[in-house]
Parts: structure tokens; C-alpha cells; sequence
């Protein structure tokens, strides 16, 4: 979800009602007969469902959120906290411990024993005990926090850092050589009202982390993205652009791309605190810029749009293939070149929250592929090695939510499988056996922050790895 409310879930949420009505109201209505029975399971014949587990106890009435991985271990935010779940064997994964600490949205990400947590719910303090609290009250807080999970069983807060406006999301780029972690932070919707949080925003905040001491984390620069603004006044857009909602790096690479609102960046990255701004596009098509994937070369960018906020049903035929869609730009010349949108060939029902989310590379040698999350459009497998006709290879999803909204928010490629989190449903674990994504088996990793992109190369005896962040 993608709108931030300095408040709870059950704010933010109700926010996004609004949008879901006001296009269900206007859209045409999918064939009953094509449209799975309520929480049925379908999928395409090369797709295979593996187990899901049900969300712990202790956060159970929150959503889940994002995911990142490191060896053994999938780390699953939740606006209720997170949880760490053993996937060593995927048939048996199993919940190791969760944490209770509220704050929307856990955007999460892993390196080592310290996991990073992203805080956009403004809150009366930074404890994990908080309460709501508007952001118009100076004491209230919001941004990140760090737990060490050098114990899985006992994951321990450790620290702190408030950022200008909270974090929506971060992203993770690593400084092996100097023993630093960075956190890219992205937030937006600044107030006048509010005291940590004013317009005009249009920037990012990086926060360094020692790794030697990482309770010595705090914020070290606040690059401006958009010192002359960026696109406010395009019609159709969702909020106008008043800062960044997520940032992929490409650390071996130098580069990053920015899915910020109403505008594509890319970044010159090469002095992680000083982060330059290089090409800059806007789209008349896109609503809300919500993420971006480079594909393993470096030479395209898959941006993400989040029409409708994530709540709305825009996966239906009366909304079209080219909004709330994927978008496929070329870099040509340090500059991105439009090829062609993406979006799931099937049409969901007008009651089911639909549109392009959160997704990862599958890793084949010479091919463009990913898996990617659509809410309840649920996860889609497809192909954009050819920029100008991408194709779906594979799905797996459900009928309309008994809960009434959901869906998968993640749907990331790990070792061999693809992990997805849904809001109510838990964990789910799927597997694709297909000629076009079989070689990716053989692609091996020890982490995976999806924002923190590393290139998979071969590696002795023909055998391939996938580098993790540090290398």
C-alpha cells in the first residue's frame, strides 16, 4: 500500500475504500466463469504449490508486508512486526519467532545478525509498546529500527533512527570496505502540520550503520531528488510527487532507480552519500511510480505502478493493459527509453484489490525474468527479454479474498523457489518446473534484500551464484 497516513492500519486502510468504490462503481464486470470460487487456489500447469503457513498468533489481526532473505531464514514484515521463519527444507517451513512491534509498514531487509524495519505510522515513541500518535504532535516518531537476530529465537531491538516524514521503505546498500551499511529511506506526503514532515519534501534521507557499532546508526545526508520539484500536476496521478517510495540499488554497477511518485529516476550511485540524479522520466499512464527492478545486466528497468493505492480492483477490463501495469524501459545513453507495459493477461473480479506490486528476478543465464506479486492477482511469472513483448509463463493465485482484501504484498525468487507473503493467508511457498526457468536451480544464494540487486555469475565447475550484498 503505498498512500501513508501518520496513523494505523485500520486509517490507512479505510483511505483506500474510498478509491476500491469509486472504481468498482465504474468498472465492467469480469466473467463469473472465468473468476476463481472465494480463496480457491489455481495456477497454470507448471506451477506447483508447495505449503503455505498460517500467520503466527501473536500478529495475526495485521498484515503481512514485505520479505527478505538470508541463508536459511525468510524474514516477513507485518504492521504488526515481523517474523523469521526456517526455510531450509521449503516443504517443512516452519515460524522460528516473531516479534511484536506495530508500526506500518515493516518494510524490512537483513545483513548479517542486525534486520532493519521501516516505520511510516506515526507513533508516540519508539518503543515497540507504542501507540498511535498524529504526526502533527512534535513528540510523535517515525523511521527505522534495528534488531540483531544473532539469535532467531530472541530477535533483540537495539535502535533507532528517525527520518524526515518516517520510512515508507528503505533500501539497503552495503560499504563492505569501509564496514558500513547504508539505508536508503524513502517517505513522502509532507504537511504543513506536521513538525518533522514539512513541504516541500522531494528528498531522500541516508542513514549510516557501522556494522561494528551499529547503535551508532543515524542519519548522515538528506539528498534533494527533485530540487525543482517533480511532476505534481499531471492528471490522473494518485499523490503528487513529494519525494520517493522505493529505490533499487545496483551497487556493482554504481546505478540505482528510483520509483518516486509521479517520476522515474535513475541514480548515479558510485558515493553512496551523495547520490546524483541522471535521467529523470514521467509517464502519462502511471499513477503512482511504486518500484523498480533492473534486469541482471543493468540495461533495462521494470518500473511498477500502483494505481489505486493497492486497494483498488484495477485488474479488470474496464481499467486496461496499460495502467496499473508494469512498465519496461531500456537504458540507452544513460537515459531511459520506453519499450512497452506489462500486466497480467487475466482479469480479476471487481471485488478483488489488484495491481502491479512488489516482484524479483528468476535468474537464468541470458534471460530477463521475474516473478512478481499483484495482490490478488496473486503471483505471476513472466518474461521481458524481448523489451517489446513481454509474455506470463506461469500464476498462482486465489479467488476473491474471504476477507474481503489481501492478497500477496511479495512474491521473491530464493534457491530454487518463490516465497510470497499474503496480508491474511500467512506464508506461502511455490515452485515453477519449467524449460525456461530450470536453469535457475542451479543459481545459488546467501541473501536477498530484492532492493539491493547483485548480478548472478558462474563460479567454478559451470556451477552459478547469485553474489550477495557484500561481494
Amino acid at each position: 500500500m503505498s498512500i501513508p497516513r501518520r496513523g494505523g492500519q485500520a486509517s490507512r486502510f479505510l483511505i483506500l475504500v474510498g478509491s476500491v468504490t469509486a472504481l468498482m462503481l465504474s468498472a465492467t464486470p469480469a466473467q463469473a466463469a472465468d473468476i476463481p470460487g472465494t480463496d480457491q487456489i489455481v495456477m497454470s500447469p507448471n506451477v506447483e504449490h508447495v505449503t503455505n503457513v498460517p500467520k503466527p498468533a501473536a500478529i495475526a489481526a495485521t498484515i503481512n508486508t514485505d520479505i527478505a532473505f538470508q541463508g536459511d531464514y525468510a524474514y516477513v514484515g507485518n504492521y504488526g512486526g515481523f517474523s523469521i521463519y526456517d526455510i531450509k527444507n521449503p516443504k517443512k517451513t516452519s515460524v522460528v519467532s516473531s516479534v511484536v512491534c506495530p508500526g506500518s509498514q515493516m518494510d524490512i531487509s537483513v545483513y548479517g545478525d542486525l534486520v532493519f524495519a521501516s516505520v511510516d505510522s506515526s507513533r508516540n515513541n519508539d518503543s515497540c509498546s507504542s501507540v498511535a500518535q498524529p504526526a502533527s504532535e512534535k513528540t510523535s516518531w517515525e523511521g527505522i529500527r534495528i534488531f540483531d537476530v544473532s539469535d532467531k529465537a530472541n530477535p533483540k531491538y537495539i535502535k533507532s533512527v528517525e527520518t524526515a516524514c518516517g520510512s515508507h521503505t528503505h533500501t539497503l546498500l552495503p560499504d563492505k570496505k569501509r564496514g558500513n551499511v547504508y539505508l536508503y529511506v524513502s517517505s513522502y506526503s509532507p504537511q504543513p502540520t506536521f513538525p518533522d514532515c514539512q513541504p516541500p519534501h522531494d528528498k531522500i534521507s541516508i542513514v549510516k550503520v557501522p556494522l561494528h557499532d551499529p547503535t551508532a546508526a543515524a542519519v548522515v545526508a538528506t539528498p534533494v531528488v527533485f530540487p525543482d520539484g517533480g511532476n505534481e500536476t499531471q492528471p490522473g496521478l494518485l499523490v503528487p510527487t513529494s519525494g520517493c517510495h522505493d529505490i533499487t540499488v545496483y551497487a556493482e554497477k554504481g546505478i540505482a532507480a528510483g520509483a518516486c511518485m509521479g517520476d522515474g529516476v535513475l541514480f548515479d550511485i558510485r558515493n553512496p552519500e551523495a547520490p546524483r540524479v541522471t535521467a529523470r522520466v514521467t509517464d502519462p499512464n502511471f499513477a503512482f511510480w511504486h518500484s523498480a527492478t533492473f534486469n541482471n545486466s543493468g540495461t533495462k528497468v521494470v518500473f511498477t505502478d500502483e494505481l489505486g493505492g493497492g486497494g483498488a480492483a484495477t485488474c479488470n477490463e474496464a481499467v486496461g493493459p496499460t495502467h496499473g501495469a508494469d512498465a519496461i524501459y531500456d537504458i540507452t545513453r544513460g537515459q531511459l527509453v520506453f519499450k512497452s507495459y506489462f500486466k497480467i493477461p487475466r482479469y480479476q473480479a471487481d471485488s478483488e484489490n489488484c495491481v502491479a506490486h512488489n516482484g524479483s528476478l528468476i535468474p537464468v543465464k541470458g534471460k530477463d525474468i521475474m516473478v512478481q506479486a499483484w495482490y490478488q492477482g496473486g503471483a505471476s511469472i513472466w518474461d521481458f527479454t524481448d523489451s517489446r513483448h513481454p509474455k506470463e509463463i506461469g500464476y498462482f493465485e486465489r479467488g476473491p479474498a474471504s476477507e474481503g482484501g489481501g492478497g500477496f504484498w511479495s512474491a521473491y525468487y530464493y534457491n530454487g523457489y518463490i516465497y510470497a507473503s499474503d496480508f491474511n493467508k500467512g506464508f506461502d511457498v511455490i515452485k515453477i518446473n519449467d524449460r525456461r526457468t530450470d536453469p535457475a536451480k542451479k543459481v545459488r544464494s546467501d541473501r536477498l534484500n530484492t532492493q539491493t540487486q547483485t548480478s548472478y555469475r558462474e563460479r567454478g565447475h559451470g556451477g552459478w551464484f547469485w553474489g550477495s550484498d557484500d561481494d
